[in-house]
């Protein structure tokens, strides 16, 4: 541990036949020039496996080898060492019994530092060997992320520490906090926190301040972590603000007022560009640091896309003019996306200009420009001024506005190519959204190409993925439904176990599930017709568009990502056609949930006008059985109450009925509850229920359609309820991506019912 070569273990590694003489010599050497311990350039530098390295340094010195994920370290222990001793010495301290403290180390202790650990700890030491990340992973794990150099700054010079932060900060001594912020203490620290971020994969680091209490956390492969941080921390808070303004040239005086700025950082292998952006909080400010690598380029081929999706979009970006919209949430990949579709264009021969608000990546032979509305440079002043540099292609960073909108429907209709962006849950609704902020449809449809939907995936870890064995019924079913196979084919589903190389999630990465909507004839003419989105999406499906959830299902078939990351970004779309069931008119709310119902005992009667699919009353024998239950509690109707009786009269009183606790689930309502139908079509139904399901439940139909040998069996969402007193409840469902063929086959019969009907019959229903 002195940075010298290691007599002792070069003859240990030449007795063992691990290296030749030659070879151990220019390992020396390169410890030497490194100014570290061979032990650590060997394992750095891959020549020697460390566990491999470790079980021969364990046999030949007696030391016990230890796996600190599998040995947890004892409170005691690791209470009786200050933080500063295990990180300067690099151990964990393990257990502790009597006067006898066993730590474990990576590298055996000279006697000297032996003794330095005796005289200042008064412990008898005794090591043990553990892997080195292993070793750094449990002291942030128990003392917190950059507790060392905590506990440093709250050892020297106290008292001034104390006076600039105290409880209650009251912000009088600024110039001694920008002094403090130049401290080499704070500056470490913040390092720290930005190079674990880096280490992590963190794409934000989120620094919270709350009452008595300071929180770090990262975003990594989309998902907030807590990362432990040392109580005293809090006290630093300004100090530590100071800092992060200062490195984006921010102004430290400010401190009610929302701030953003902008960072240059230089780690080991790469340059960081950091987005910074401060908000005011009661108890101080909140920072959220994005970490963005100054330079980052995928290709079309590692974004996820299928291999037909890829010729889809390298044949768009060859159209001369036109619009390519990219549709979906914040933080979906959607500029990722734009920018691998402009790296398919030869830059030597086109001319490509992007306005962004900011400037994601930074890309070769691409002139990008910033978004300033401070100095009236917004989406809009910027695509008239880019029309003057003669560009071949245009990105705009996002759609926003009327004004920009129809700025770039008219650029693509002079003969320009142009990328943009739209906030929409789908491909389908990027026409309406357009039509809503005040876009003709004529102009929509001769000016946009395509609509291109995404959202992003958790990944499988390839090192600890296994098969899973066990499928849940539903899981089958959905994912057979989805894709079309036949009940008896082989599903086969992965999961990752957790491993060192994942942080124990069993994901380590992103992919995206992609739908795209090409605007071809059939498509422009329904737009045109002012077509609703569902419409829209059904004619594109026919025409064989992969929507959002197949495309997800196929991946995770191919053991890329698992159902629960599928049903998870896709769970704020009306999966898939059925959505226009819950479009109806607004309604009071219920006195039992809360939520939206209809008017009591209002009858669910046909509106073809507004209906994507037809709909009539009929009666169809069907069972129904809860998958998971919406927010709200389960009521059921338990009889007609006689007067002695005790209970809840939640309607008119003329019903008995009982709430039952989310504890106590109504066991029949998880099993198969036999029903019937009020009306039906290819989108969702409505049935009789003695169970009041909360809206949001996810619910099993197995529907008998007469003259259908089979019957046809699909998940539903409860989207509503009406009150059919005194015997049960109406529940409204809408399907949930229903296979094309029991859609077909479940509105062939409607229509046949519907002929069968007169109009009168209809409205007597």
């Amino acid at each position: 541990m002195t940075g010298r070569s290691d007599p002792r273990l070069s003859k240990l590694l030449l007795s063992e036949g691990i290296f030749t003489e030659d070879e151990l010599n220019r390992a020396e050497k390169g410890a030497l020039d490194r100014r570290c311990s061979l032990q650590s350039y060997l394992v750095s530098e891959g020549l020697l496996d460390e566990e491999k390295l470790l079980s021969v340094i364990s046999r030949a010195e007696g030391m016990e080898l230890i796996n600190l994920h599998e040995v947890t370290a004892e409170e005691t222990a690791l209470k009786a060492v200050p933080a500063k001793f295990t990180w300067h010495y690099n151990f964990v301290p393990v257990k502790l019994e009597g006067n006898v403290l066993t730590i474990a180390v990576n590298e055996p202790l000279t006697v000297n530092v032996q003794d330095e650990l005796r005289l200042i700890l008064g412990y008898q030491i005794r090591t043990v060997l553990a892997r080195k990340k292993h070793i750094q992973e449990v002291l942030k794990s128990k003392y917190g992320l950059g507790s060392d150099t905590i506990e440093k700054m709250v050892s020297e010079d106290a008292e001034n520490y104390a006076r600039e932060t105290a409880k209650v900060p009251s912000y009088a001594g600024i110039d001694d906090v920008e002094k403090l912020a130049g401290d080499a203490s704070v500056i470490r620290l913040v390092n720290q926190i930005i190079m674990e971020a880096y280490r992590k994969r963190a794409t934000d680091i989120h620094i919270e301040p709350f009452r008595g209490k300071l929180r770090l956390r990262y975003r990594i492969d989309g998902v907030m972590q807590d990362q432990k941080v040392p109580e005293e921390v809090d006290r630093f808070l300004p100090a530590i603000l100071s800092r992060i303004k200062i490195m984006s040239n921010l102004n430290i005086v400010e401190r009610r007022l929302p701030q953003d700025g902008r960072a240059i950082v230089k780690t080991q292998d790469e340059v960081l560009d950091l987005r910074v952006s401060f908000i005011p909080t009661p108890h101080g400010e909140s920072v959220v640091i994005r970490v963005l690598p100054s330079k980052m380029f995928f290709g079309l081929g590692r974004l996820g896309l299928s291999r037909n999706d890829i010729d889809i979009l390298r044949g768009l970006m060859k159209r001369p003019s036109g619009i390519i919209f990219a549709t979906g949430p914040t933080g979906s990949g959607k500029s990722t996306t734009l920018y691998a579709c402009m790296g398919e264009v030869d830059k030597a021969q086109k001319k490509i200009i992007t306005i962004e608000d900011p400037i994601e990546y930074e890309m070769a032979d691409i002139t990008q420009i910033q978004v300033n509305e401070a100095s009236g440079l917004t989406f809009a002043t910027g695509l008239r001024s880019m029309l003057r540099h003669d560009p071949d292609i245009m990105m705009v960073g996002e759609v926003r506005d009327r004004e920009t909108a129809d700025i770039a429907i008219r650029v693509a209709l002079t003969g320009h190519l142009i990328l943009s962006t739209l906030h929409t849950n789908d491909a389908a609704t990027g026409v309406t959204r357009l039509i809503d902020i005040g876009i003709e449809p004529y102009l929509v449809a001769s000016s946009v190409e395509a609509f291109l939907a995404q959202r992003l995936v958790r990944v499988i870890c390839s090192n600890c993925k296994t098969a899973v064995t066990d499928i849940a019924p539903e899981i089958r079913e959905c994912v057979i439904r989805n894709i079309g196979l036949d009940h008896g084919g082989e599903i086969k589903l992965f999961r990752g176990k957790g491993c060192e190389n994942c942080n124990y999630t069993g994901f380590y990465g992103r992919t995206a599930i992609y739908e795209i909507l090409i605007v071809d004839r059939e498509i422009k003419r329904l737009i045109i017709e002012k077509a609703t989105a569902s419409e829209i999406k059904s004619k594109a499906v026919e025409n064989g568009m992969t929507t959002l959830m197949r495309d997800g299902w196929y991946k995770v078939m191919k053991g890329v990502t698992t159902p629960e990351e599928v049903m998870k970004v896709c769970q704020d779309m009306e999966v898939e056609q059925g959505a226009s069931v819950q479009k109806d008119e607004e309604h009071e709310k219920d006195a039992v949930t809360g939520v939206k119902a209809p008017e009591k005992n209002k009858p669910d009667l046909m509106d073809q006008d507004r209906r994507v699919y037809l709909r009539v009353p009929v009666r169809v024998g069907m069972k129904y059985r809860l998958l998971e239950k919406g927010e709200g509690e389960i009521v059921f109707i338990d009889g007609i109450p006689d007067k002695g009786s005790r209970g809840e009269n939640i309607f008119t009183g003329e019903i008995f009925t009982r709430t039952i606790p989310h504890s106590e689930f109504v066991k029949e309502a998880y099993r198969e509850v036999n029903s019937t139908t009020l009306n039906i079509s290819a989108g969702g139904a409505v049935f009789e229920s003695m169970y009041l399901l909360p809206v949001g439940s996810i619910i099993e139909l197995l529907m008998e359609i007469p003259g259908i040998p089979r019957p046809v069996k699909c998940l539903s969402k409860v989207v509503r309820f009406d009150k059919n007193l005194p015997g049960a409840f109406n529940m409204a469902v809408c399907y949930l991506d229903m296979s094309g063929e029991d859609r077909k086959t479940i509105d062939e019969f409607v229509k046949k019912e519907k002929d069968r009907m007169t109009i009168m019959e209809i409205k007597r229903y």
